[in-house]
């Protein structure tokens, strides 16, 4: 899960990116994002319509699984960005971990906001 901090934090900042950012989707995800430069790192927001699926546990955990996998993701970010990630299919609760990866790089790497290869992973240090 990310922290606190790299949370959107009211409605007007997402708004402020809505109206300004740039898009791009994929088959199931929509991301809009735009360069935050008074911050030191990205802040994110999962959007998961009640369109997507009726059931609010669903929705929390496509927003959980979404939230964990750009948290591994974001070390390889070339500069602090907003990014909003809108999804529109209930399948994303159910990909494998390894497709829903394979989703969020096609996405992060068409709006080209990392510096990784298409073959090149973040390393997750575990915390012991």
């Amino acid at each position: 899960m990310i922290g606190r901090s790299n949370r959107f934090h009211g409605r007007s900042s997402i708004q402020r990116l809505q109206r300004g950012g740039k898009s791009v989707r994929s088959g199931v995800l929509a991301l809009r994002f735009a360069p935050n430069l008074r911050r030191k790192s990205y802040r994110l927001a999962v959007v998961v319509s009640r369109k997507v699926s009726k059931s609010a546990v669903v929705r929390n955990r496509i927003r959980r699984r979404i939230y964990e996998r750009v948290r591994i993701l974001s070390s390889n970010f070339t500069a602090p960005y907003d990014l909003v990630l809108v999804v529109y299919d209930e399948q994303i609760a159910t990909l494998s971990a390894d497709a829903l990866d394979a989703e969020l790089h096609k996405i992060i790497r068409k709006a080209k906001l990392t510096s990784a290869t298409p073959g090149q992973h973040a390393i997750v240090e575990s915390k012991e």
